[in-house]
């Protein structure tokens, strides 16, 4: 197994550079079951962020490839549980990925409540306000 930076999957995803884009799918083409890649958690909120802010990919779009590396055999989605927890926040709603991330990990454990100074959190990945 492998760990992939966010850099090869944003590569790989938007076919964007002629040098590193071949580069990178050569990489993750050659990824089986067997041998797969691994994608940390923070590299996929990375890639989030990369696809949301630097391409201005939607929420749908951002959604559907999250669902693509979830999905992969190929790739080993580091506490894909949550991951999937969060994805699905994610597309029901207006929560931020990250912030329903925080809130599903912190769930998953065992704290009470999960709190924060963000109102948009707070509405949206089930966060608690600081009082």
């Amino acid at each position: 197994m492998i760990g992939l930076d966010t850099n090869v999957l944003v590569r790989y995803v938007m076919q964007d550079d002629p040098r590193q884009s071949p580069r990178a799918t050569r990489l993750i083409e050659s990824l089986s079951a067997e041998e797969p890649g691994f994608g940390p958690v923070v590299t996929l909120v990375e890639l989030v962020w990369v696809l949301a802010g630097s391409y201005a990919l939607d929420r749908t779009q951002v959604a559907t490839v999250l669902d693509t590396l979830l999905r992969s055999k190929e790739l080993l989605v580091d506490r894909a549980d949550l991951v999937t927890q969060a994805l699905q926040r994610f597309s029901a709603g207006s929560a931020d990925f990250a912030d329903a991330l925080i809130e599903r990990s912190a769930n998953a454990a065992g704290c009470t409540a999960t709190m924060s100074f963000d109102t948009g959190a707070v509405k949206s990945a089930s966060m608690t306000m600081v009082p």
